[in-house]
């Protein structure tokens, strides 16, 4: 040590390096931003040099006269609502006296509470979330135009939370785009769904974007570094290749190697210029991390306090917030600052705040101090910051948080967490409150508290945020000398939480061991008998379900409004999955739309819910509407977690209505998006590509789709009959009796209708194909009785079609061919074409098995072409070679427009001749179909001709003739 001391002191100080490497990148910045207004992204890997490249080019703007404003996201796990930009504000500005500000600035008071004296008095507040949210981008844009900005940079986006996010979308979408926008960021930390990926898409037309991506250093370039740092005095060639092959021409990385080699006088003159001690055969460390713990482990204790204290406070810090953190006396902290602010790590600012120069600087400072002087650190910085006089609660918020004071780390996050509302950053509010349960023991009542204001909904699904939180309140629930009641709080938010993550049967378990407990008046009494009558998980008899809701107390009119929308949506939702009509008049208690942002997601997952189940009972346009209510409310409010559940319900609802154009994209970008969609969405997702990839004949992916949807249980059982129904086709009736049996149990056994309407079929055609057609006919009388005459057009579509296949056993032919059109036309009328179309080929097998065979081969016909049309050309292709084995020319000459159907009827022409059987005038017919009297007269006109008829008399004996139409203008009934 001291022999380095010796040899350091012959070496000349070390100088911060000189810029090289960049002419390119520096021209290419400079036309950009000479062509306002510009957007430019700056992306490279850590210590690659982007903040480097921003600074030295935007000091040469300000040399221009032009303002620029520059702030830096920071790596913390929580960070505060729009702190990038109100950094760059505060720092570039300094003041907004005599500015003229309109009123609506006022709304910048809780951002700069220093400026009071100098804005606007504060607006009215705003409780529509998107509302509070613009009017502050508003007042930034503003403050920034009477500043006369020209450029905002913003560093390390990729830690920026959602309201800068959404902020910097706010300006580049603008017309006129108010300054230029200069972002840096590592794109290997961008997750898939970040905002930031959005910015070059919402660029308006006059736009200037620009996209750099820095590449490493030369040899020659890590030369150029290396001899700016030494007096400029020139490197040997040997070094720098050695220096470049160590650290990948990462310009940190070569200055962090030779601060370390200097330290170490591991650098000697030799020919002229400066090379490394060969003898030494001293290694440079693998990472810069290591390099520089290496270099702070050779400073002076009082030094490293400097700098933990520094990592600590992790954003700019002042002189007496960075001595009190120290905990030095104010003659030992004036000492070793110097020494500390020179070895290279920190930098000063013009208000005299230290901050690091980089962000892996910091992280690695800061993680190598022990854990316990951490907390004690922090319990300072907390203190501190309390007796400034702007206290951030945010960071308030987390030194506490970290400091292990649960009192005020509650306190504190709970203000934190209001003001992320206030200003509609919703997901920074769950991020707050979620990273102080799950790392800090919290006493029984607030911790309750903090995890239902949680909207699970915002924490990325990748975080897996279910599990974490249930180990929080599972740790709690140990403690010792808990009460009964609260032990059964305890246990009903874990249930609650598990019930969330798909976990139903745990999840019931674990309520059902609070409901005693609980007091009977309580929201929690409520919730929990609300979610037991959820008919999720295990079969249970509906009568059990509905004993839970009938015990449920009345809704208190003293709880938060809010609290009481979320009992009327969960309640609604209940009855309408147990197949109760009142559940309709309880889901209209639902707003179509609220300004409380508290309400909003409430009243958005409402509405999903709805939609789901409006899809199960076949009121489809009730599912549609309740649908588009959700998504209206989800993005007027930026409610951007809760799209991916309206577009896996939207995608449900297109396979079921036959929308299928560009739906198998559409689902696959929401299965692949792991890291942004919850498993539940992503689930119902895959089992509407299953289901695409079954109809098209892709067998292989389809069952792995489907089996992966089955995970979630509101898809199982849906899921699981798609599979039955794959394993009939390929004949293996044992395999479809053993998907079908449970399922059929949980839904039809247990007369929840409601989940039946997909499983019932399957299971029925199993048994028959089994032979077990008393078992049968046993399903179809319960599926009948838990129905009953409820107007449930889907149910009633599911059992008209399984009477149709015990009617095909029993050998009554008629009556199965009368039954399958039934079905048929109940299925279209949702509409639920695909469904339509098996039953229609159904009735038309009946009808060839009767020897009606031009009136079954002719709508097999035209099932066939449908069923391509449509997509489902596995089905397609199966009734075509129906119709090749019977001798019928399925080549059908397609031009461009819409499909010619020779000399048989079209599908809207058969439905006109059927009103006519029917004894409907044209008049009638027009009404019934919504279309004129004229398309009628032209539709029996057509008709006419193709059939050979000479009046509308003849044409209605034809088409009962054929078997295409009953003889009262039903569905056909075969020979009848």
């Amino acid at each position: 040590m001291r022999r380095a001391n010796i040899d350091a002191g012959r070496l000349p100080a070390l100088s911060l390096p000189r810029f090289v490497g960049r002419d390119r990148e520096v021209a290419v910045l400079g036309e950009a931003l000479g062509q306002a207004p510009a957007v430019v992204l700056i992306d490279g890997a850590a210590g690659i040099g982007k903040t480097r490249l921003l600074r030295e080019f935007l000091v040469s703007q300000g040399e221009r006269g032009r303002r620029v404003l520059v702030g830096s996201c920071p790596e913390l796990r929580v960070p505060y609502t729009l702190g990038a930009v109100v950094d760059a504000v505060r720092d570039g500005v300094g003041s907004v006296s005599g500015l003229g500000l309109s009123g609506l600035c006022g709304a910048l008071r809780p951002l700069f509470p220093e400026w009071a004296a100098d804005l606007p008095p504060a607006p009215e507040p705003l409780e529509d979330a998107t509302a509070a949210r613009h009017r502050l981008f508003h007042a930034f844009v503003e403050v920034l135009s009477r500043l006369d900005v020209a450029v905002l940079a913003l560093e390390d986006v990729h830690w920026a939370d959602e309201a800068t996010l959404e902020f910097l979308l706010f300006l580049v979408s603008r017309r006129l785009q108010p300054v230029s926008v200069v972002v840096t960021y590592r794109r290997e930390e961008v997750t898939p769904g970040s905002l930031l990926l959005r910015l070059s898409s919402r660029l308006p037309a006059d736009a200037h974007l620009v996209r750099l991506a820095l590449k490493p250093l030369g040899i020659g370039e890590t030369a150029a570094i290396v001899s700016s740092m030494l007096a400029d005095e020139p490197v040997s060639a040997e070094f720098a290749a050695f220096l470049h092959a160590r650290t990948e021409g990462i310009p940190l990385a070569v200055e962090e190697s030779v601060r370390l080699m200097h330290d170490r006088a591991d650098l000697i003159r030799q020919g002229g210029g400066w090379a490394r001690r060969r003898l030494d055969r001293i290694e440079v460390p693998p990472t810069i991390r290591d390099a520089m713990l290496e270099r702070v482990g050779r400073l002076h204790p009082d030094a490293q306090a400097v700098l933990y204290a520094v990592s600590v406070l992790s954003g700019p810090a002042d002189y007496a917030n960075l001595n009190a953190v120290t905990g030095l006396s104010e003659d030992r902290f004036a000492a070793q600052a110097a020494d500390a602010l020179g070895c290279g790590l920190l930098r000063e600012d013009g208000r005299g705040h230290w901050s690091f120069h980089h962000a892996l600087a910091r992280q690695a400072v800061y993680e190598a101090i022990p854990a316990q002087e951490r907390r004690v650190l922090h319990v300072r910085a907390g203190r501190a910051l309390e007796d400034s006089p702007l206290p951030s609660v945010a960071q308030l918020a987390r030194h506490f948080r970290l400091a292990g004071d649960a009192e005020a780390a509650c306190r504190y996050t709970e203000q934190a967490a209001d003001l992320s509302i206030q200003t509609g950053d919703v997901a920074t509010a769950a991020l707050l409150l979620y990273n102080l349960v799950t790392t800090l023991a919290l006493p029984v009542e607030p911790l309750a508290r903090l995890v239902m204001k949680i909207q699970f909904h915002s924490l990325l699904p990748d975080s897996d945020p279910h599990s974490k939180i249930i180990e929080s309140l599972q740790s709690a629930l140990r403690t010792r000398a808990l009460t009964l009641g609260q032990q059964a709080l305890l246990r009903f938010h874990i249930g609650r939480v598990l019930m969330m993550a798909g976990a139903m049967e745990a999840g019931r378990h674990d309520i059902l061991r609070a409901v005693p407990d609980l007091a009977p008046d309580s929201l929690e009494a409520a919730r929990a008998r609300t979610l037991l009558a959820l008919p999720l998980g295990n079969a249970q008899p509906a009568s059990e379900y509905l004993r839970w809701l009938g015990e449920a107390p009345a809704v208190a009119p003293s709880l938060p409004p809010h609290e009481r929308l979320r009992l009327v949506q969960e309640r609604a939702f209940a009855l309408l999955m147990l197949g109760e009509v009142v559940g309709w008049a309880e889901a209209r208690r639902i707003p179509d739309d609220t300004a409380n942002p508290r309400e909003a997601a409430t009243v958005v997952v409402g509405h999903t819910n709805v939609g789901e189940a409006a899809m199960r009972w076949g009121r489809i346009d009730e599912a549609e509407a309740r649908l588009a209510k959700a998504q209206t409310l989800a993005e007027r409010h930026e409610l951007l977690s809760y799209l991916d559940s309206i577009a896996s319900s939207r995608a449900h609802l297109d396979w079921f209505t036959g929308a299928w154009t560009g739906l198998a994209e559409r689902a696959a970008r929401l299965i692949d998006d792991e890291d942004r969609v919850r498993l539940k969405d992503r689930c119902e997702a895959a089992l509407v590509a299953g289901l695409l990839q079954a109809a098209a004949g892709d067998r292989a992916e389809a069952v792995e789709r489907l089996r992966f949807a089955a995970q979630d249980d509101q898809q199982r059982i849906e899921a699981t009959a798609a599979l039955a129904q794959l394993s009939l086709r390929d004949g293996d009736i044992e395999q479809a009796l053993r998907l079908t049996e449970e399922p059929a149990e949980i839904s039809v056994g247990s007369g929840i209708w409601p989940r039946a309407v997909e499983i019932a079929p399957v299971r029925v055609a199993a048994l028959v194909a089994a032979g077990r057609l008393g078992d049968a006919a046993d399903l179809v009388t319960a599926f009948e009785r838990a129905l009953g005459g409820t107007d449930a057009p889907a149910p009633q579509a599911s059992l008209e079609l399984c009477r149709g296949m015990l009617a095909e056993a029993d050998g009554r032919l008629a009556d199965a061919a009368r039954l399958f059109a039934q079905a048929a036309d109940a299925w279209q009328a949702l509409p639920r074409p695909y469904d339509a179309l098996l039953a229609r080929e159904r009735h038309a097998r009946c009808l060839l098995a009767a020897d009606r065979t031009e009136g079954g081969l002719l709508i097999l016909s035209e099932v066939s072409r449908a069923l391509a049309d449509l997509g489902a050309h596995n089905d397609a292709e199966r009734v075509a070679q129906t119709l090749n084995e019977r001798g019928w020319d399925t080549r059908v000459a397609r031009g461009r427009g819409r499909p010619g159907y020779g000399n048989r009827l079209s599908p809207r022409e058969l439905e006109v001749a059927r009103l006519l059987v029917g004894g409907r005038t044209n008049r009638q017919i027009a009404e019934a179909l919504g279309v004129s009297t004229q398309t009628v007269a032209s539709q029996l006109k057509s008709a006419m001709r193709k059939l050979s008829a000479t009046s509308r008399t003849v044409l209605a004996l034809r088409v009962v003739e054929l078997g295409l139409v009953g003889e009262h203008g039903q569905p056909p009934a075969g020979d009848e």
